[in-house]
């Protein structure tokens, strides 16, 4: 699905359509336009819009192949980013991972979504009604807008993440966890590193707005990302390690958990060991095959026999959970 966003002073219309001739036959250059591609695999039509903006066809390669998250460097033709989110869209009870690219330009901005991205579909859907007014911006107002509404996520992600640390942290502590509650810290601890990925690119975006050839911002949106972003950024990689000390904290545990369970299980295995032990000795003892031996010709002698075995057993079940080993 395409959707066309254009927009300027005194205009904004939205077009949607699957059909990537309609759309482009809509762009008009001197508006300002926010294209989203949303689950649009067809690499003839994509060529075909990164031809109409004039942009190095490389970057057809790189969409495609998901080239490495984070923002690309070659800023020449325009501002690349391959993002990896960490959403609050919920999935099977989880967060799902959202992958893209953003492409920015002088008047345009161009969003490829593998799966529509609902912060990027509520911020549209507000531009829309007039709720977030862009009469006197560009179209770097809404890169701003977007990374804005990212990071606006995560509080939302983390606080989520953080409540099911609080229920595993019960089941950690009580040493009541199995082997799927370590399978839980370590899957979100893994998805996580989404996050980290997410404030680096923001970070790299903002040195390189130091750079004399970076064009693809004014100065007031610069202004908006150094007083703006930049605080929470710093404010959510501090809660992103405060939560991954937290699971290595409870995996840490979990694991001493486990170990310290499968240790009751041998020590279990070792005590039933030594109970038969004596037992397995005596038996084999009288199991000997010699034609001279006393105790066959004694009537109680098998009963007494029984009755020392059970004594043993007894006596060492006793002195297992006196020494606190049961």
């Amino acid at each position: 699905m395409l959707i066309l966003l254009t927009f300027s002073q005194n205009h904004l219309e939205v077009f949607t359509s699957n059909n990537v001739n309609a759309i482009l036959e809509r762009i008009n250059s001197p508006h300002n336009i926010w294209l989203r591609c949303i689950r649009f695999r067809d690499r003839t039509a994509i060529a075909k819009i990164i031809n109409q903006f004039k942009i190095k066809p490389s970057r057809v390669d790189m969409i495609f192949n998901h080239f490495p998250i984070g923002i690309d460097e070659d800023i020449e033709d325009c501002l690349f980013d391959c993002y990896e989110i960490l959403t609050n869209q919920m999935k099977n009870r989880e967060f799902e991972i959202v992958r893209g690219s953003i492409i920015v330009g002088n008047n345009f901005i161009i969003t490829f979504e593998d799966t529509e991205i609902r912060i990027l579909s509520i911020l549209s859907n507000n531009i829309q009604r007039r709720i977030i007014n862009l009469e006197n911006w560009g179209i770097d107002y809404i890169l701003y807008l977007i990374y804005k509404d990212i990071l606006n996520n995560y509080y939302t992600v983390f606080d989520y993440i953080s409540r099911q640390l609080d229920d595993l942290e019960d089941a950690v502590l009580d040493n009541s966890g199995d082997e799927s509650t370590y399978k839980k810290i370590a899957t979100m601890r893994q998805s996580t590193r989404c996050g980290r990925r997410n404030f680096q690119s923001i970070k790299s975006l903002l040195a390189m707005m130091d750079y004399e050839d970076f064009q693809w911002l004014t100065q007031p949106v610069k202004e908006l990302f150094t007083q703006e972003l930049i605080h929470q950024v710093d404010k959510l990689w501090q809660e992103y390690q405060a939560l991954r000390i937290w699971m290595s904290e409870l995996l840490e545990i979990q694991r001493d958990n486990t170990a310290s369970k499968t240790s009751e299980r041998i020590n279990r295995l070792t005590i039933l060991s030594t109970v038969f032990l004596p037992l397995t000795f005596i038996s084999g003892f009288y199991g000997m095959n010699f034609k001279y031996m006393p105790e066959l010709d004694q009537p109680l002698a098998y009963p007494l026999v029984i009755g020392v075995m059970i004594l043993i057993v007894i006596a060492s079940i006793m002195y297992a959970k006196k020494q606190s080993w049961l």
